[in-house]
């Protein structure tokens, strides 16, 4: 929930995801300083989380997405 309200905030589109494992797997697209600003939030969280780790993988933008939302 958090990490989407912050994309939202950053006019992000894409997704978030808690995964099983107990991590969380976002897709995100939108501009380059918000990207970076998302990434930056993501390395440290909400003040209750615990981030050990953020792996980053970049591709081209898909344009698929009209919103930031959580799936499932």
């Amino acid at each position: 929930m958090y990490a989407c309200e912050q994309a939202e905030r950053l006019g992000l589109t894409g997704w978030v995801r808690n995964r099983p494992d107990g991590t969380v797997e976002i897709v995100a697209e939108g501009e380059g300083t918000a990207l970076t600003e998302f990434v930056k939030w993501c390395r440290v969280g909400p003040s209750h989380a615990r981030v050990a780790e953020v792996l980053e993988s970049y591709s081209e933008p898909t344009s698929e997405f009209d919103r930031f939302e959580i799936t499932f």
